[in-house]
């Protein structure tokens, strides 16, 4: 069965937990959607763990898509989304022209981030023609130099009422679901609880409607992991002690 963001709403409405995970490449990817993986989003994430940038904002629209492209390629039954990059969304109309090339890419939707009133107008924008949005709140990466590093948000009063209030309007006008990251487990509970769409928590808590990571921190690929993540195993140990093994048959005298 091909899964469409219908079924993650069926999946949120039923209690089902949500598995999301990123993906950047063909062969990882097909394993990713073998296993079950329900949303596969080409994050912007691979600016960092594909590419080698410190942060998201470098990685280009042309990038991105080529990632996508490979994504596509492999997936037959996860719904693949992919984020809109740092720079590409800035008006309604510009939004929806980047928007167009990820789906003819071959994306069921795009990943914007934010809550401002600018943000929401875009997503009103694209859904009103007919461009599935997955919104992003609270540690949103595109504005890590606004927001002085990759910090835990809505951690006071008054920024998770504005989180809050900012999640209720990208719902009204449309978005299919929402990311909450690194943000305070009872701000992202009292979240989910109030909106009728699909959270997906990274680093949010147990209560959201499912989860997501990027799939190189899961695996203990990355460089530098988050607070918040726990690899579940080493694969960066197993790839050096495999390749270590290799070489040493190789330089082994005859």
């Amino acid at each position: 069965m091909v899964l469409t963001v219908r079924h993650l709403q069926t999946y949120r409405d039923q209690g089902r937990p949500i598995v999301a995970l990123t993906a950047t490449e063909y062969s990882l990817t097909r394993i990713l959607d073998q296993a079950g993986v329900d949303l596969l989003l080409v994050g912007d994430s691979l600016a960092m763990v594909a590419l080698g940038y410190r942060t998201t904002i470098p990685v280009t629209v042309e990038e991105m898509l080529h990632h996508t492209r490979a994504v596509v390629r492999a997936v037959q039954r996860a719904v693949v989304i992919a984020d809109l990059p740092f720079g590409s969304y800035g008006t309604p109309q510009q939004a929806f022209a980047t928007a167009v090339q990820f789906l003819q890419a071959g994306a069921q939707g795009v990943k914007v981030e934010g809550g401002a009133a600018a943000t929401v107008e875009i997503v009103a924008f694209l859904v009103e023609r007919g461009i599935p949005v997955l919104a992003h709140l609270g540690l949103t990466p595109q504005f890590v130099h606004q927001l002085g590093g990759f910090r835990q948000q809505a951690d006071s009063p008054a920024t998770a009422q504005a989180l809050r209030v900012a999640a209720l309007h990208l719902q009204e006008v449309g978005a299919f679901g929402l990311v909450l990251e690194h943000i305070p487990d009872e701000v992202a509970q009292r979240v989910t609880q109030k909106l009728t769409i699909p959270t997906l928590g990274i680093g949010a808590g147990p209560h959201c409607s499912g989860q997501i990571l990027v799939t190189h921190d899961l695996l203990g690929l990355s460089e530098k992991l988050p607070p918040f993540v726990q690899p579940v195993l080493d694969l960066k140990s197993l790839i050096h002690d495999a390749v270590t093994q290799f070489s040493e048959t190789v330089r082994k005298p005859t």
